[in-house]
């Protein structure tokens, strides 16, 4: 059993439809299909439920009239037979309709939800509809039926583990099953989602759930890059990934796996591919369990970020500052990415500032604070053997002439990471690309 998981861009028209029923037909064995939305439908649907919210609903009408239209139009690109057409009418039409219902009556957190889900629903349907058309034999699994959340809003997987597999082992006459991604039911029954790039997450989570022999997730792109090509034009695909080195791109800034999508498939030991839609022959990217002895793999950035120094006298000799420090972040559960420290100061970097206001408050009491916005963390991933001054000779090289912030080494095997203001970081991906990759 594979997992393959296809984001917005890969089911985003008819012919890259017909890229991934390629891709899916291409062996016999039995398979889980993870979709997202349409390319473009989960923003659309966001932006909606937006106007909703500000009780703009003849802006909310407009918007859902336009998408309904969009619809309209995939739908004939995308099937010809007429029943199965009236079928991808209906299903469309259902989700609409929907909408337009939320015009009328209050729309609140929970219902914005349900408006968002309706892009994962409409994909998986309209692409089952699509292998229909073409004699592939398929079952639509809905992942509200599975996927499910704790009242601490994690994912429970032992129910994903038990009800899934429940549900394929049953089912004698299909190896292809069609899932959703991003979506769920919350503990309280309502739908709720994995927020942005959760699809990778449920791909991950149902990896895990059924012991699978692989995880693929199939984007646009052939596989993690050693640097941003969307900044940095010599850059190159990465073969092979330990789930730390992977687990430390994802989370400051690789843009290809979402951050969460590591930790499921790392402790069910399910290896994870990352594969391109449009150029399915390439290599990709392999992540495994296994770490090769390689100094330096890549480099990864991480926008969003503010800097907050916390200064005082009390610090010398004393034990229990960083206690006191950590424990107001985590009255407010804003996660710290970065620390140093000194005998009289602690250095910190959050990238949720949601509650900073009052989190500088409390710091204040301690000492003085002092707070830098628009930083950017950049951070060096590889198998590094610290004791080898090579690897930090040539990164140091590289960035001697850019306004460090911070810097953070040892904490990991895996990572380098510096903290510079953004503004400055398009260069520093460009001197690192050429003095540590020499490329």
């Amino acid at each position: 059993m594979k997992v393959l998981k296809f984001g917005g861009t890969s089911v985003g028209s008819a012919q890259r439809m017909q890229l991934v029923l390629e891709i899916i037909t291409a062996s016999a064995e039995p398979k889980v299909i993870v979709l997202s939305a349409v390319s473009g439908t989960t923003n659309k649907l966001v932006a909606i439920g937006d106007l909703l919210l500000a009780k703009k609903i003849s802006k909310a009408n407009a918007s859902i009239k336009a998408l309904a239209e969009e619809y309209q139009l995939f739908i004939a690109s995308l099937l010809s037979q007429p029943s199965l057409v009236e079928k991808a009418k209906t299903i469309v039409e259902n989700s609409f309709s929907l909408m337009r219902n939320y015009l009328n009556y209050p729309f609140g957190r929970s219902k914005n939800n349900e408006l968002v889900a309706q892009g994962e629903l409409m994909s998986t349907n309209l692409f089952n509809l699509f292998l229909e058309e073409h004699g592939v034999k398929s079952k639509l699994v809905l992942a509200l039926d599975y996927v499910h959340l704790s009242g601490e809003g994690e994912p429970v997987v032992k129910d994903i583990s038990q009800k899934l597999n429940a549900i394929i082992q049953e089912d004698k006459e299909h190896n292809l099953f069609i899932t959703q991604g991003f979506i769920c039911l919350n503990h309280e029954g309502d739908i709720d989602n994995l927020k942005r790039g959760g699809s990778d997450y449920s791909a991950s989570l149902i990896g895990a759930a059924l012991k699978a022999d692989e995880i693929q997730i199939w984007t646009d792109i052939d596989g993690m890059h050693n640097n941003d090509p969307r900044v940095v034009n010599a850059t190159k695909a990465i073969k092979h990934l330990s789930f730390d080195e992977a687990a430390e791109l994802a989370y400051f800034g690789a843009k290809i796996l979402h951050p969460a999508t590591i930790l499921p498939a790392q402790e069910a030991a399910v290896p994870v591919r990352l594969k391109n839609t449009m150029q399915p022959q390439a290599e990709g990217t392999l992540i495994d369990k296994n770490a090769e002895n390689r100094e330096v793999k890549a480099v990864a950035a991480k926008d969003g970020i503010t800097a907050i120094k916390i200064k005082s006298s009390r610090m010398l000799l004393a034990h229990g500052f960083l206690l006191k420090i950590f424990q107001i972040f985590d009255a407010y559960k804003t996660p710290i990415d970065l620390v140093t420290t000194s005998e009289i100061a602690v250095s910190l970097t959050i990238d949720d500032t949601t509650h900073l206001p009052k989190i500088t408050k409390e710091l204040e009491q301690l000492g003085m604070v002092e707070i830098d916005g628009n930083q950017s963390i950049i951070c060096l991933v590889g198998n590094f053997i610290l004791k080898n001054s090579e690897v930090i000779k040539n990164l140091f090289h590289s960035i001697e002439e850019l306004p460090v912030r911070m810097i953070s080494l040892g904490g990991s095997k895996n990572n380098i990471s510096l903290l510079i203001p953004t503004k400055f970081k398009l260069q520093a991906l460009k001197n690192i690309n050429q003095g540590v990759f020499g490329m």
